[in-house]
């Protein structure tokens, strides 16, 4: 099972299927943290998934596709608010977990820099447990706050905002357009309080403050907001039409000077040294300090090395979150659930005896998959002294990050003589069909498809979801509620289509229920209506195809252009599809074999007479080719989208979505405004105006692809002094060399 193995010695195929379980564990886990205020896993756990991802990107870069969550940041903003264009995107930190780390941190600043001496000096702030904030002011006046969302999009909680007492409606002598960014949060005692209300009107509590705080913030209705206890720390900014200061403490104390609470406990640090003192002293403190932190902030104090250092895809490179460790406590496991998940993964919950962990009451937790409950850790290792988890046990909870915990030990000299191991269901309990589990695959899924509730529901949910088909009016409620009518059911996405036709046949009419009317039918027949014309990615994306995310979905409609030719080129790929996937077999049957009687692996040959013996039709494999070769998509995507377009019921239900729709519009261009966006550019010799890392990370965001080395498929070669052999072959392919200034005069405007 590739969970299991070390990435150090992972094979390409290995890898593949291990980032394929990964993405969208880690994609389920943002839409639970920042999009439903409601996280089922740890921080911790949390980054040691996106750690292990980043680990194999990095040794197996031509694996990482598009749309992975090391490129992305948040979740897309709730249906229930407007959406706000962040000018300038707010980024997520990297992570610090050891004094090390630290330390590389601080290592990586400098390198980047070319600053091998002198002084550098850095902030260091509390990392608030909260939800963030963006408030934009013009002219002194707050016109617009929105929630981080995914980073570039948040949502429209200005009226909100304005009903919390720390945020200033109208500034003095403050820049003419000044957007703070800051954290809202809701202390302790503010906290128990709101419970203790709660709980006597009979509404339901909150799990922690950070929920609270991001529960509150985000309500429909202001009035809400203005009864709830929420506070705002400034510590940013984002678009500003002057600088507010030259370093970032120089900056917080302009903010504070504004009107804005900041946070007293931040101080100035020289190195990594002291950045460590004062996450100490922070860390002692965290009890006593009346509000929830998880770690410490760590910011280069200089503005202008801030802005050279720039930003990675989803984090600043100037910035790191100082992690604090995880808290434990001990409590009875009552009992373990098990979830089914869109695409059948069957999930076992912990439903504990309500436990105190850390200030928070927690009573549930994960339990990850069924070799987690057997005492078996990611990598095949020994996890718990190889004991496993029983209903009834004893156990030791482990939370990080302030958020719900997991199972992380058990207490044998607690456990009743009576108790059974538990089994882990090889039927779906939802459903009844066969739960498997494959090769290499960690988790047990239901092989029902959609005659599966659980996975019906969860498709159709997302289906409809923002960044699917966004059907105003039709959201997870309501998907619910229809795919349970009697009258009006909806089991697939082409049901949507014919709701209001079936309405006009039936007795009860949808205006004459519970929870509608007149109106709000009618709205919902005119928002089903707009969406029959789709833009092609969107269709790709609401399909719910295992492994195809947003950006994934935009690059096979960009590789395709319309759905014809998307799929028909599909099924024509499917022999040499199938070619591979026993390739896949064959590869790994070899490494068995050759392990088992000591003799060198051939995998290339393995995989060379699997293919040749699957006989794959020339036009088959042409159409698989073409596939493969679409920016982003590896093996593991391809054989996903094969496998459900060469389902016969899942190919049906699409088919009958497709002519439900009028219009399927194609992609639209890229941008080229750019004049290096789209070309494959090469740097070689000695750059002396800026380092070899900040010239990739400038091409980068104009657009261009930055390649190591020199071929045919290379459109721009940038030359310092000392040049050698890539020059040389560049000038040979008749491929465009400039010289450092002639790369900063072509980009200097763009």
């Amino acid at each position: 099972m590739t969970a299991k193995i070390s990435v150090k010695i992972l094979t390409q195929s290995e890898a593949a299927q291990e980032l394929a379980r990964l993405a969208p564990l880690l994609a389920q886990a943002n839409e639970d943290y920042h999009q439903a205020d409601a996280p089922r896993i740890s921080d911790a756990e949390y980054d040691a998934l996106k750690r292990r991802l980043a680990a194999i990107e990095m040794r197996f870069p031509d694996l990482k596709q598009s749309d992975s969550p090391t490129e992305k940041v948040g979740a897309a903003p709730s249906d229930g608010f407007g959406k706000v264009q962040h000018v300038v995107r707010m980024l997520s930190l990297g992570n610090a977990f050891e004094d090390e780390d630290v330390a590389e941190f601080n290592q990586s600043v400098r390198k980047f820099l070319g600053l091998e001496k002198g002084a550098l000096l850095y902030t260091a702030e509390p990392k608030i447990d909260g939800l963030s904030l963006s408030l934009r002011y013009e002219n002194g006046t707050l016109v617009q706050a929105a929630t981080r969302g995914d980073g570039s999009t948040g949502e429209n909680v200005t009226a909100n905002a304005l009903m919390i007492a720390d945020i200033p409606h109208t500034l003095t002598d403050a820049p003419k357009i000044l957007e703070v960014r800051g954290e809202v949060y809701m202390s302790h005692e503010d906290f128990d309080t709101l419970n203790l209300r709660q709980t006597e009107a009979g509404a339901k509590t909150f799990a922690n403050p950070r929920n609270a705080a991001a529960g509150s913030l985000r309500q429909l209705d202001a009035r809400i907001t203005k009864s709830r206890p929420l506070k705002f720390f400034a510590y940013a900014w984002g678009a500003l039409s002057e600088p507010i200061a030259e370093t970032q403490s120089e900056a917080i104390e302009r903010l504070h000077a504004l009107g804005f609470q900041t946070n007293p406990l931040t101080r100035t640090c020289a190195g990594p040294s002291a950045m460590i003192a004062h996450y100490r002293e922070i860390e002692a403190q965290r009890a006593t300090l009346g509000y929830d932190i998880d770690g410490v902030v760590y910011k280069v104090d200089d503005l202008a090395l801030q802005a050279r250092l720039g930003f990675r895809s989803t984090t600043p490179r100037w910035a790191i979150a100082h992690k604090f460790p995880a808290e434990l406590a001990w409590t009875t496991l009552e009992a373990i659930d098990i979830q089914v998940g869109r695409t059948g993964a069957l999930s076992p919950v912990a439903r504990l005896k309500p436990v105190t962990v850390g200030g928070v009451v927690v009573s549930n937790a994960t339990l990850h998959n069924e070799d987690y409950v057997e005492g078996r850790g990611n990598k095949g290792e020994v996890i718990r002294a190889g004991k496993d988890i029983r209903v009834g046990d004893w156990v030791q909870v482990y939370r990080a990050g302030d958020v719900i915990p997991k199972v992380a030990d058990v207490d044998l000299n607690k456990r009743s003589a009576n108790s059974k191991p538990y089994v882990f269901p090889t039927t779906c309990p939802i459903c009844g069909s066969p739960a498997v589990r494959d090769d290499g695959d960690a988790v047990r899924r239901c092989t029902g498809g959609l005659i599966c509730a659980a996975q019906a529901v969860e498709k159709l949910k997302h289906f409809v979801s923002r960044a699917a088909f966004d059907i105003e009016g039709l959201g997870a409620k309501q998907i619910e509620a229809f795919y349970e009518d009697d009258q009006l059911p909806v089991k697939e996405p082409a049901d949507i289509f014919t709701l209001q036709a079936r309405d006009t046949e039936n007795f009860t009419k949808l205006a004459n229920r519970d929870g509608w009317g007149e109106t709000s039918a009618a709205k919902l027949w005119q928002a089903i209506d707009e969406k029959r014309t789709i833009p092609l990615a969107r269709l790709i994306f609401g399909l719910g195809i295992r492994h195809v995310g947003e950006v994934t979905a935009q690059d096979l409609a960009r590789h395709y252009g319309d759905w014809d030719a998307f799929a028909g080129n599909i099924t024509k790929a499917r022999p040499a599809a199938l070619a591979h996937r026993a390739a896949d077999l064959a590869e790994e049957t070899e490494r068995f074999e050759a392990a088992r009687g000591g003799r060198r692996v051939r995998l290339t040959d393995a995989r060379k007479t699997a293919i040749e013996a699957a006989n794959v039709p020339f036009d088959a494999a042409r159409a698989w080719s073409f596939l493969i070769d679409a920016d982003g998509i590896g093996a593991t995507v391809a054989l996903s989208v094969s496998d459900a377009l060469a389902n016969p019921d899942e190919r049906a239900a699409i088919d009958r979505l497709i002519d439900a729709l009028v219009d399927i519009q194609p992609p639209e261009a890229r941008d080229t405004s750019s004049p290096v966006a789209g070309k494959t550019v090469v740097f070689t010799g000695t750059l002396e105006k800026m380092t070899r890392a900040e010239a990739k990370a400038r091409a980068e965001m104009l657009g261009a692809k930055v390649s190591g080395s020199v071929s045919a498929k290379t459109d721009l070669l940038v030359a310092g002094p000392g040049a050698g052999s890539k020059a040389k072959k560049a000038a040979d392919l008749g491929i465009e060399t400039i010289d450092e200034d002639g790369w900063l005069a072509l980009t200097e405007n763009a």
